[in-house]
């Protein structure tokens, strides 16, 4: 990990509103408190996260939001014990008396306490400002105009051709975070993320059931161009829906056994997600944090040693690639993010930590994966975005199928299911296709595919190439108590499995 790495920023500027707030003297005040206290280390973080939420049903809004939350947070390190607090006024005399809030916190704590804390060291990083790329910030449109868009979009797939109902969603995240501890590091940062979906779905009234599919379009750290053409073609996707509902709902049904599948990204990102991001997370791996995804199989014992998937398997953590929605420039450690391996060939070779986990593990810097959700919440170990390498020569997903002689390519995610410990898994998706010597073959239906991680990992003969790889991602990855929530990308090629357990969903017993 390069100890001198800097993060790049994109060229739009921080909202001019937040920068007028007191940002300078609210740190000042509180941080000038936790040096008289005698603190190790203090924190003052200013965060402001605006988001909006719009749904469509049939082309008519159902349901529109505007949020915005905003407020400071002092965290202190007290003869080595975590002191916090926080507020919704963002004054220098709130932030004083905030910050001999989290003092006492922390001299209350310290009686009782088990362990101390030891902080990862972090070079100062002076003052600097970091904002994600995006061309049009998404609070720039007005409402008749994002409401316009979803509808005509929807009004389209309703018009075609065994479409009977659309719904459409459209999720913005803008968030603002000021950062300064006694160190000297200061941070300003601002990133845009936006998650729109559409989805059909047809009605068979002769036989009493129905069909539905969904767009695959991620999630992505991109201003408003995203919805009109950056990034992803929405119109060719919009346009071959109805057909592809239209197959899927006369498909016939898979039969299950072992079976060679091509996964796309737009399914894989979520099977990385919960086999492998999760069960990467330093804090899981030791048993510290249970809540929402449990522990891991992967402990610490294992590091160099587990053989997580066949040799072909790279991943890595990285919380700087362009529009991911875990990229930031520092995290909320005033770490300066970086990439860094978590399985090298196949093998467990490291973990995702912030400063308070990197030295547990004999690291010597921490790989910047702090995060805190809003001001009222302490930061955490998050998931930084957790990827796959691809192959170094261009192979493509075509290229892949044909390589398999009986089996299913898998499109788009849908449900699943993974046990506490990372390892036990299912998953569906939302469009499946028959491969038969080395082609597609048409969709079949109610398709869910299981296996163990390890062996899941080591039945992957082969990744696709640049071209083929793909972000995928979520909002809201939870996490904690009380509960906090995360946006999350993970990068993938196309790959290939050899001999997966697949079922048939609509056979007894698998319901």
């Amino acid at each position: 990990m390069p100890i001198d790495s800097v993060p790049t920023t994109g060229t739009r500027p921080v909202d001019p509103d937040f920068l007028a707030l007191p940002l300078r003297a609210v740190a000042d005040a509180a941080l000038q408190v936790a040096r008289d206290a005698g603190a190790e280390h203090a924190d003052v973080r200013v965060q402001r996260l605006r988001s909006r939420s719009l749904e469509l049903r049939d082309a008519r809004v159902v349901s529109s939001s505007d949020s915005d939350r905003m407020g400071l947070a002092v965290r202190v390190l007290l003869r080595g014990v975590w002191g916090f607090a926080a507020h919704v006024d963002v004054t220098p005399a709130t932030a004083a008396a905030t910050a001999r809030r989290a003092i006492d916190v922390a001299t209350t704590l310290a009686a009782v306490a088990r362990e101390t804390v030891t902080l990862a060291p972090e070079p100062v990083h002076g003052d600097v400002t970091w904002v994600s790329e995006y061309d049009v910030d998404p609070f720039d449109v007005a409402e008749a105009d994002r409401i316009g868009l979803l509808a005509q979009r929807s009004s389209t797939l309703l018009a075609a051709p065994g479409v009977d109902h659309v719904e459409a969603g459209l999720l913005e995240v803008k968030e603002q975070v000021f950062y300064a501890d006694l160190a000297g590091t200061v941070t300003t940062q601002q990133r845009v993320r936006v998650d729109p979906g559409m989805s059909v779905t047809a009605v068979d009234r002769a036989g009493g059931g129905f069909e539905s599919l969904r767009t695959v379009a991620p999630p992505a750290g991109r201003g408003w161009e995203y919805l009109t053409g950056t990034g992803w073609d929405w119109d060719a996707e919009l346009a071959e829906l109805p057909e592809l509902l239209a197959e899927k709902l006369r498909a016939p049904g898979v039969e299950a056994g072992p079976t060679d599948l091509v996964i796309d990204p737009t399914n894989l990102w979520l099977v990385i997600h919960e086999s492998i991001g999760h069960a990467t997370e330093y804090d899981r791996a030791i048993g510290y944090e249970a809540n929402y995804a449990g522990t891991s199989f992967a402990t610490p014992d294992l590091l160099g040693s587990l053989r997580y998937g066949s040799e072909v398997l790279q991943v890595t953590g990285d919380r700087t690639v362009p529009h991911g929605l875990a990229s930031v420039g520092y995290d909320d450690d005033g770490v300066a993010t970086t990439e860094f391996d978590l399985i090298r060939d196949g093998v467990l070779v490291g973990y995702q930590v912030d400063r308070q986990f990197a030295p547990r593990l004999g690291l010597e810097r921490s790989n910047g994966c702090a995060y805190a959700d809003s001001a009222e919440h302490v930061p955490l170990q998050r998931m930084a975005n957790v990827s796959i390498t691809p192959a170094a020569r261009d192979v493509t997903t075509a290229d892949l199928i044909s390589g398999v002689d009986d089996g299913i390519y898998v499109v788009g995610d849908r449900s699943w299911s993974i046990d506490m410990q990372r390892y036990n898994f299912q998953f569906t998706g939302q469009r499946f296709y028959r491969v038969r010597d080395g082609e597609l073959a048409g969709q079949v239906r109610d398709v869910a595919y299981q296996a163990t991680t390890t062996d899941f990992w080591g039945a992957l003969e082969a990744v696709g190439g640049p071209s083929t790889w793909r972000l995928g991602g979520a909002f809201t990855c939870g996490k904690a108590q009380p509960g906090q929530v995360a946006p999350v990308s993970h990068g993938c090629p196309s790959a290939l499995f050899r001999g997966i357990n697949v079922l048939n969903t609509a056979s007894e017993g698998t319901r």
